[in-house]
């Protein structure tokens, strides 16, 4: 997942309850910031969004295409294949970094939370 830094809670324990609540508001981000924007945008051209691309696309793309249906104004949570995912966490991370955006790798049982520096 990646986040707006300046929405979340740097201590721990409350961006664990602050993630939570994102998830339960999670609908289509059809409204996110700029810098979330710009992420989605550059992680789109390797993880494509199954839920935008045309369905012989989509063929092409295989165990790349990638579910970012639960996002919200200050997040984006993005679901990928487990054939992929160290490729994915990977790219997440580093396209997190450049465009200035927190990172949680939810996935893990104790997951990084990185903000911007």
């Amino acid at each position: 997942m990646v986040f707006d830094p300046a929405a979340a809670p740097r201590d721990r324990t409350e961006f664990l309850a602050w993630y939570r609540q994102q998830m339960k508001d999670a609908g289509d981000g059809s409204a996110t910031t700029p810098a979330l924007n710009a992420w989605y945008g550059d992680m789109c051209r390797t993880f494509p969004d199954m839920d935008s691309v045309e369905l012989e696309a989509s063929d092409d793309a295989g165990s790349y295409m990638t579910d970012y249906s639960s996002t919200t104004p200050h997040m984006i949570y993005a679901a990928f294949a487990w054939s992929v995912a160290e490729e994915a966490h990977a790219l997440m991370r580093e396209l997190a970094i450049r465009h200035q955006v927190g990172f949680f790798d939810v996935s893990a049982t104790d997951g990084e939370i990185l903000f911007p520096a």
